[in-house]
């Protein structure tokens, strides 16, 4: 299984206003520190407000911030609502063609092996992807030279 970008990128929005604590941040400074392009990171985050993980806030001291707490953000929720397609093969879709779909076992193996794999990521938070690790993280994102703090 290969998450999206749509994914990774979504999960990046969100461990980075994470490490920024209550420190809003803007679609160009996020995109500027994972080096990924600013049009498709405004989808992102466009979803990400829809969907209630973050707060957009418009105007000259706006920006963007978590709107929930990093330990009641599910790993396996935010998968769930990004990923537009989880069908892992033809035969999880209404157009299946697959001949031999009556006599294969292929598709309960997998959507329990998909099952499982959401229900691990289940068990974690935003917060788990910070950690220990949160002071590393915000030095290899630079946020510690971050003017504003000054």
């Amino acid at each position: 299984m290969h998450l999206t970008r749509f994914t990774d990128y979504s999960l990046r929005v969100l461990m980075y206003l994470a490490a920024k604590d209550e420190q809003r941040s803007t679609i160009s400074e996020i995109a500027a520190r994972f080096n990924i392009s600013r049009n498709h990171l405004m989808k992102v985050v466009q979803d990400l407000n829809h969907q209630g993980y973050i707060t957009s806030i418009r105007g000259k001291n706006g920006g963007l911030l978590l709107k929930r707490a990093p330990a009641t953000i599910s790993l396996g929720k935010l998968v769930r609502d990004t990923e537009r397609d989880l069908k892992l093969v033809e035969c999880f879709g209404d157009n299946n063609e697959c001949v031999i779909t009556p006599a294969c076992r292929l598709r309960p193996i997998l959507n329990e092996a998909l099952a499982a794999f959401l229900a691990v990521l289940d068990q974690y938070t935003l917060a788990d992807l910070l950690g220990p690790q949160q002071p590393k993280l915000i030095q290899l994102l630079q946020l510690d030279d971050d003017p504003t703090k000054a």
